[in-house]
């Protein structure tokens, strides 16, 4: 009878302390996660040398809940797994010696994660990964499309080319005077308004999957500019329904026309941006009309970052025999195709 894998992972890549025990890379059995939203509030986003103070104040109190939840001592664990990168580097070091220093002090195996492939297999949470499959990854540093033939490979067929969409969010939530992060509040107001506005959708050249939005974002910021010289007022709900439905649109015809263009079982939909109500709604409707295809979407709460979404990308990594040496460091500028190879 197999024994069963027993994980814990840290994931401090930006401005949440995570910390989870995970079993056979599907099993949540504790999710710890220490936000620190209201300590940057005030400064309308992530302030780095901020976010890494925090990490170092909280990653042993967040350690200690993770275990004491979960009922386990360090000598159960098989693996400890650590957000790698992409990320601050300087909260990401918060993690990655974190990991280290357990990893080595009870002599257990290291395994180092890419923070998007946790949010890719945030999904298997919820429900079994079925090969080939196509990820949508999009949260405020990052816009993807990404094949998978298999576990553990991971070929991005389209990304951003300049702001991602999380990003151009909360650049406009800024001009609408909402505080961070703008993403939710644009959300919530959109379903208030209407799509009146015209406002520019960038396909890029034809059959590219590559996204932009910095061009959509500098389109708001001018029809407001605009707008409050010639002294009118423009409702924000319909601004902000009007921005959501440009990115939306481009967002979720891609993700069709590359589900159909590759051979798909599944579609996911991953990152912060994944808990946004209209993407959801406008992909559920989308891939209805696929029978042959099934899209995934995570809770909200496997959404934003979290540490089990990387315990269960780094369980696979573990079987899959993905060992990291204790010179481990950050790396903030981590390519996803690391693993590609193993």
């Amino acid at each position: 009878m197999k024994k069963d894998l027993l994980v814990m992972a840290i994931e401090t890549s930006c401005d949440e302390t995570a910390v989870a025990i995970v079993r056979n890379g599907r099993e949540i059995v504790s999710n710890i996660v220490a936000s620190q939203i209201e300590s940057h509030k005030r400064f309308g986003g992530v302030v780095p040398e901020i976010a890494s103070r925090h990490h170092v104040e909280q990653i042993t109190i967040v350690l200690g809940e993770a275990i004491n939840a979960a009922g386990i001592s360090y000598g159960d664990l098989d693996a400890i797994v650590v957000t790698e990168g992409p990320g601050l580097v300087g909260a990401l070091l918060i993690g990655v010696n974190a990991a280290k220093a357990i990893a080595f002090a009870h002599g257990i195996p290291l395994v180092s994660v890419h923070h998007i492939a946790g949010h890719i297999y945030a999904n298997r949470l919820v429900k079994e990964m079925e090969f080939p499959l196509l990820a949508l990854v999009v949260s405020g540093g990052h816009t993807e499309l990404v094949y998978m033939k298999e576990h553990g490979h991971f070929e991005v067929i389209g990304e951003t080319r300049d702001d991602a969409a999380g990003e151009a969010y909360d650049k406009v939530a800024r001009v609408l005077n909402m505080p961070y992060p703008g993403g939710p509040h644009i959300d919530r107001l959109a379903h208030e308004g209407s799509d009146t506005l015209e406002l520019p959708r960038a396909w890029l050249e034809e059959g590219s999957y590559d996204f932009s939005f910095s061009g959509l974002k500098s389109a708001v910021i001018n029809t407001v500019h605009n707008a409050e010289q010639r002294g009118e007022v423009i409702a924000p709900e319909n601004l902000a329904a009007s921005f959501q439905a440009s990115v939306v649109e481009v967002l979720v015809a891609k993700a069709v026309r590359a589900a159909k263009e590759y051979p798909v079982k599944q579609v996911l939909l991953a990152g912060g941006v994944a808990a946004n109500k209209g993407l959801r709604a406008a992909l559920t409707t989308a891939f209805a009309e696929m029978e042959e295809v099934e899209l995934v979407i995570p809770p909200l709460n496997l959404c934003t970052d979290n540490a089990a979404m990387i315990a269960a990308a780094g369980s696979v990594l573990f079987e899959k025999g993905h060992r990291t040496g204790l010179d481990l460091n950050a790396n903030p500028g981590l390519e996803i195709s690391v693993y590609n190879d193993l």
